[in-house]
């Protein structure tokens, strides 16, 4: 890929990528610069990956966002400096794990597997940074799979806001996003709002929840 075409901006967030983010910049320009290396395009709505068709690459989003899908449930929106693809790698499965969808015109970079295994080999920061971050997707999914089998719906949705909260205590997201991604009708959603509002637990204000108690949150989690 001819480096030179990326921004300032597009550099640093690859730059920043787990797999350079300790190796250094040189580690990523000469990822970058290598000829099966690519930055491609996709307009809204063009599938980049589903389970039938996609490719043994891990890709890192450089603008728009990306719906991650399994069925007819949204696992979860990628943005500017998002990765996706590593259920591809080192594996010999048929199929891929979910459908990628762009929900905005998207630019992508691509990094094949040789090139990934390359890095892998040569530098044990790569290595570790790899590691770490398959690491941080299995908590991720532990986390989704609590999620849609913790039971009642008010229990669904206490988790959920445990583990989507950011540092300000806030996640933003629409009600119909929350319902699929939760399995939960939205009757059976809105029941749990109204439960959690009246315990002061959280407070609502239009696409925004924010997390007034944590501890309320956590009761009952195990149950």
């Amino acid at each position: 890929m001819d480096i030179a075409a990326l921004s300032a901006q597009d550099f640093s967030v690859l730059a920043n990528l787990f797999l350079f983010r300790s190796a250094g910049e040189q580690t990523a320009r000469l990822a970058l610069s290598d000829e099966s290396c690519t930055c491609e395009c996709f307009e809204r709505g063009e599938t980049i990956y589903t389970p039938g068709g996609f490719r043994r690459s891990l890709g890192v989003l450089l603008s728009g966002s990306v719906q991650v899908s399994k069925g007819e449930l949204i696992v979860s929106v990628l943005q500017r400096g998002d990765a996706f693809g590593a259920a591809a790698l080192f594996n010999g499965c048929a199929d891929y794990v979910t459908t990628l969808t762009a929900r905005a015109p998207c630019r992508a970079v691509f990094f094949p597997q040789d090139l990934v295994q390359r890095l892998i080999q040569s530098d044990a920061a790569v290595s570790l940074g790899y590691i770490a971050y398959l690491s941080g997707r299995i908590h991720f999914l532990n986390g989704k799979i609590e999620g849609l089998i913790a039971g009642t719906a008010e229990q669904k949705l206490k988790q959920y806001l445990l583990r989507s909260m950011d540092e300000n205590g806030c996640v933003r997201a629409s009600a119909t996003e929350m319902a699929k991604r939760l399995n939960l009708g939205r009757a059976s959603l809105y029941r749990a709002f109204e439960a959690l509002e009246a315990q002061a637990a959280i407070r609502r204000d239009g696409k925004v929840i924010t997390v007034l108690d944590t501890e309320k949150l956590h009761e009952e989690k195990s149950l």
